[in-house]
């Protein structure tokens, strides 16, 4: 059985009409987790001092006072604040150091963070890409400086490049950062030459239209030996569900046997160097129905169930 952090106050980052990452996303998350075994936690807030294991406490006190009174403010060109962001985005924070917690702890081998805004773009000091904080790389900063743990590895396997996991962890030697990516696509960033201060970031871009079975070929071929090669104590995930075939933000044509594939190795890995411990948190997946198919996939085999 695995954790599943949420919280109602996901719902309260709103973004504008027609903005792909919307409340709605959580509707579809929750449908697919209907009727998987999972304990349910709610995700708690965290406060801007825990931001700052990342990102400058100007920058996080700059997020903070942008958040409107009501409507909107607009941080970047696709980036919103409504007057519920801010918890939303410190509860993501949260509930992600909590599900780490837990499973540093032994309550559980596996969690799943279903929350919103998501985070894997947001860089050192800028907000982007739908997203405030860079909510996994601070849960590996807390494996790391909090739990003393020597080595901690996140797998990214969102459509787009986390530019700001990237960025934020680029100096930080105690973590590899693997990215699965589409190529040419936003933002911009996830070339192979990308390798980070220690050479402990693996970038994989992946040609549009590729779909499961190049992307399995890579993952055993690039991503998944020196994941095994790193040994991690911790394995965390950012899930971003955008590679699906029915997502309208790119095109990398993969299922969601394909997410249960690749959740499953990553299992496998983490069962033999980390005693099984995998935290996921979730990014991006704009179709509904997509994104349901996904979450019940990767979370049915983060439960046992897969």
């Amino acid at each position: 059985m695995a954790l599943v952090f949420s919280h109602a106050a996901f719902a309260g980052h709103v973004t504008p009409p027609g903005h792909p990452e919307r409340v709605d996303r959580l509707r579809a998350v929750e449908a697919g987790l209907a009727g998987l075994e999972v304990d349910r936690r709610e995700a708690p807030l965290a406060d801007l001092d825990a931001v700052t294991r990342c990102h400058p406490r100007a920058y996080a006190d700059r997020v903070a006072a942008a958040v409107p009174k009501a409507g909107w403010a607009q941080l970047d060109g696709d980036t919103f604040l409504s007057p519920g962001s801010l918890e939303a985005a410190l509860r993501a924070v949260g509930g992600t150091a909590a599900a780490v917690d837990a499973v540093l702890g032994g309550t559980a081998e596996k969690a799943f963070v279903a929350c919103r805004p998501p985070g894997h773009h947001a860089e050192t000091a800028k907000a982007m890409g739908f997203c405030l904080f860079g909510t996994v790389a601070i849960a590996a900063k807390r494996a790391l400086d909090h739990h003393g743990l020597s080595r901690v590895a996140i797998v990214d396997f969102d459509v787009h490049h986390g530019n700001g996991t990237q960025d934020l962890l680029w100096d930080e030697g105690r973590c590899l950062f693997a990215s699965s990516h589409q190529m040419p696509l936003y933002p911009g960033t996830g070339s192979a030459r990308e390798q980070g201060a220690h050479g402990q970031i693996v970038n994989a871009p992946l040609p549009g239209g590729s779909g499961g079975a190049e992307m399995r070929r890579v993952y055993e071929t690039v991503i998944f030996p020196r994941l095994m090669d790193w040994r991690p104590e911790l394995v965390l995930i950012s899930a971003g569900f955008d590679a699906h075939a029915d997502d309208p933000l790119a095109g990398l044509e993969w299922q969601a046997e394909d997410y249960a594939w690749l959740t499953t190795r990553i299992c496998e890995i983490a069962a033999d160097c980390a005693a099984g411990r995998v935290v996921s948190c979730l990014e991006g997946g704009y179709d509904l129905a997509a994104l349901q198919a996904s979450v019940a996939a990767h979370v049915g085999v983060l439960a046992g169930q897969g």
